[in-house]
């Protein structure tokens, strides 16, 4: 459905100032336009404006997606997108008051992510036959994962000069493009080696990219790309856990925690602005603490 002229203007607008304002990548701003644009299409299907809407009818709007199914994750990301939304229509004098200032947010559990031991990720950095162009550049990848805990949009978007082996280190931008710089450690640096002399040039042919990990079309890989892949080398390496792209960024903090790093060390590795959200990881670590204590000691 089409969106009116009006209200598609709006959030174009809204769009626009926060990548001024916040510096958001695309995919953030993505994220907000489908947002935004699922609500709109919703209030024109209500005969409601954008300007009109009440605090009742956004209740309305997320009881009806709860319904529908969507989680209260992701009923929270909306109602964050709007609250912000009307609060630039405010600060503009688009409207004389915030619908969103009396909804309440969902309640949210506290869901530890998903992680894999270190024997599945050994099996899983095995899975790429090294032999084959793809193979090798897609070992490397898994290795640079694996030793970096870099996002996924980061590691697909990785260029040239980012990497410096001379120091050991990859110098990051990530979200609202903070710059972090990360250890490689020895053997992802000894994969990008190989890889650099053996894959890359052959991926490339006669194209010239600073693209570090280049699709078989010698383009910058999507996420969707690599995400497809992994699932493959999940079934070739034998896990049978449910994996999202973010497994092996989860893998990485958990076991530098079970290994004894230090969580503040562990929340500037992952570019987390916020302590908290890296707590989260010290649930399974701690979890995993219990476990050994209750096998290995003579009082477990």
């Amino acid at each position: 459905m089409a969106l009116s002229s009006n209200h598609q203007s709006l959030i174009d607008n809204y769009l626009d100032a926060i990548w001024m304002e916040k510096g958001l990548s695309q995919n953030s701003l993505d994220s907000y336009g489908r947002d935004l644009k699922g609500f709109a299409a919703w209030a024109e299907s209500k005969d409601v404006t954008l300007m009109a809407v009440s605090g009742r009818e956004i209740q309305w709007f997320l009881s009806h997606r709860f319904e529908q199914g969507v989680s209260a994750r992701t009923t929270a990301r909306q109602l964050s997108c709007l609250r912000g939304f009307y609060r630039y229509l405010l600060r503009e004098k688009r409207v004389q008051e915030d619908p969103t200032a009396l909804v309440d947010n969902p309640k949210l559990g506290r869901p530890l992510p998903k992680s894999l031991t270190e024997s599945d990720v050994e099996s899983l950095l095995a899975a790429p036959d090294v032999d084959d162009v793809l193979g090798l550049r897609d070992r490397t990848m898994l290795e640079v994962l694996y030793a970096t805990g870099l996002r996924v949009s980061e590691l697909v978007g990785l260029k040239l000069h980012q990497v410096n082996l001379r120091q050991g280190v990859l110098r990051v931008f990530g979200k609202g493009s903070k710059e972090r710089l990360v250890p490689l450690g020895d053997e992802a640096m000894s994969w990008i080696e190989r890889y650099a002399k053996e894959s890359r040039p052959l991926l490339l042919g006669e194209v010239q990219s600073d693209v570090m990990f280049p699709s078989s079309r010698s383009q910058q890989m999507t996420r969707q790309t690599f995400w497809h892949r992994l699932k493959r080398y999940t079934v070739v390496a034998g896990i049978d856990k449910p994996l999202s792209p973010h497994t092996l960024r989860h893998a990485f903090a958990t076991h530098l925690l079970n290994h004894g790093a230090d969580l503040r060390v562990v929340q500037l590795l992952l570019g987390h602005s916020d302590l908290s959200t890296t707590q989260i990881y010290t649930h399974i670590a701690s979890s995993r603490m219990k476990a050994l204590h209750a096998e290995h000691h003579p009082r477990g």
